[in-house]
């Protein structure tokens, strides 16, 4: 496998980053599928490793919630639970207005300035088109905004629930057509900046939850998908009407 080749040596004490890393991008890219099994002695084979640098990855990952340990004590790559995903929308709805609530409240001048950059960072990955990269970006923005609001418990609720979201994200971006992309993945950030610069919270938390109902249709679309009378998360469309 051309990964195995990035990992054949490492630095001293970088071998668990690497492997991380590694195995995070085969997981958001879908390459490792849910349900896949990540045995700790075939994937020291794999690295050329011990299993104490993969044991140390695979936990990264599981608090990541990327991977689950079945009750055997194996490692298996999470599956999606697609039968929830409206509860997955309303509890992201929630954490995700929060955190932006938070960052307009007690933003400093310096967490303008790393949003800013963040902001910046994401529409370059559009017009690059590289998916892989379009996640990451948009999950770096999104921790930041919540890192922002002075809130560590929050923040690293905040950081399972959007670490799910971006396997996801990446089935909607694969699926949308290269020409297109671009344009449908130019998103709100810099509403988001403007809402946190200005300390506005009521609009801070419009915009977060307008932006959580653009994920939601836009992966229902890309499914080809259509939301019933019974997918009714019990949010009012109202504030999402008056963040546009």
């Amino acid at each position: 496998m051309e990964s195995d080749k990035l990992v054949k040596s490492f630095q001293r004490g970088a071998a668990s980053s690497e492997i991380y890393s590694v195995l995070r991008d085969e997981i958001l890219t879908l390459k490792l599928e849910p349900g896949s099994s990540l045995d700790e002695t075939n994937l020291s084979k794999r690295f050329a490793v011990s299993r104490s640098p993969v044991r140390e990855a695979l936990n990264r990952l599981l608090a990541e919630r990327l991977v689950e340990t079945l009750p055997n004590r194996s490692t298996i790559v999470a599956s999606f639970d697609l039968q929830n995903f409206a509860s997955f929308i309303q509890a992201l709805d929630i954490q995700q207005r929060l955190a932006t609530r938070l960052a307009a409240e007690n933003r400093t001048e310096d967490d303008l300035l790393t949003l800013r950059a963040f902001a910046g960072a994401f529409n370059e990955t559009t017009i690059k088109a590289i998916p892989l990269d379009i996640l990451q970006a948009n999950f770096a923005f999104h921790i930041a905004v919540s890192e922002a609001g002075k809130n560590p418990y929050l923040t690293r609720h905040y950081r399972e629930l959007l670490s799910e979201a971006r396997r996801l994200l990446h089935m909607h971006v694969q699926i949308l057509d290269t020409s297109t992309r671009q344009d449908v993945m130019q998103d709100q950030h810099d509403d988001f900046i403007g809402a946190i610069a200005a300390q506005d919270v009521a609009r801070a938390d419009a915009i977060a939850h307008a932006h959580t109902m653009q994920f939601h249709d836009r992966f229902l679309k890309a499914l080809q998908h259509s939301p019933d009378a019974g997918f009714d998360i019990g949010l009012s469309t109202a504030s999402v009407k008056s963040a546009q």
